[in-house]
């Protein structure tokens, strides 16, 4: 697979709470399709077969048109960022290896790798370890793609909410194993924030609470979350989160 065109810069795409792509330290302008044709291939994480790619954006044409829409639309991709942004061969078309997307981030968090920064620019021993969790900066924040409604954008888009949940959690608990509270209490209730009836991450906060000796604030956390799962679904806490908080009632937890 061969470049488009050469280009020195890497390119950046930010699909994390809007669409923006960016070469070296200049913002690039692309037409709405092309930033179809980007994101696609962003999401697909690896090279797509033209007649795929084409028939996917395209569906309500002949496949000869769908393919000559999506030549035209590639060379609309400004020439001097073209080849930064795009490999492409006889059949096939790929984001450029080289290029950076801030929702790759997410893909690793869990196992302790590096996160993009809070506005989507990507930026062993125990101690080594803590010193990175240190530095992690925030996680790209937001919905992915919002305001696009394509089937194939909804498949990631769900993909990268339990991903994200789920990040959260895991640095939550990181954080919480280290005695950095704060943060793993920024963590834990921004998971919560972000999905109120997600049972998993009141039991992270409550667990941040019991670590710290918060024992009424664990209480009240537990209280919030049964009440609301209540409310919402008629549902009981699962034995899980109930077996946090049964030693500070001296009684089985409803």
């Amino acid at each position: 697979m061969t470049d488009l065109t050469a280009s020195a810069s890497a390119a950046q795409l930010f699909l994390v709470g809007r669409f923006a792509c960016r070469v070296g330290d200049e913002d690039v302008r692309l037409t709405p399709t092309a930033e179809r044709v980007l994101a696609f291939l962003a999401l697909a994480r690896r090279p797509v077969r033209r007649h795929q790619l084409a028939g996917t954006l395209w569906p309500e044409v002949t496949d000869r048109q769908a393919l000559t829409r999506l030549r035209s639309t590639l060379w609309k991709v400004p020439a001097a960022h073209r080849g930064a942004l795009v490999e492409a061969d006889a059949t096939t078309v790929a984001l450029h290896r080289d290029a950076g997307v801030d929702l790759y981030a997410l893909d690793g968090d869990g196992d302790g790798d590096g996160d993009g920064d809070g506005d989507g620019d990507g930026d062993g021993d125990t101690d080594g370890d803590a010193a990175r969790t240190d530095a992690d900066p925030p996680m790209p924040r937001g919905e992915l793609l919002p305001g696009w409604c394509d089937a194939w954008v909804l498949v990631e888009r769900e993909r990268h909410r339990q991903l994200w949940l789920h990040a959260l959690e895991d640095r939550c608990a990181r954080a919480c194993a280290r005695g950095r509270y704060a943060d793993a209490l920024r963590a834990g209730l921004e998971a919560v924030a972000q999905e109120p009836l997600r049972e998993s991450a009141h039991r992270r906060v409550v667990e941040v609470h019991l670590a710290e000796g918060n024992s009424a604030e664990a209480l009240t956390q537990y209280e919030s979350f049964r009440t609301l799962l209540r409310a919402e679904l008629g549902l009981a806490p699962s034995p899980a989160i109930r077996a946090l908080v049964r030693p500070l009632l001296g009684r089985p937890a409803d």
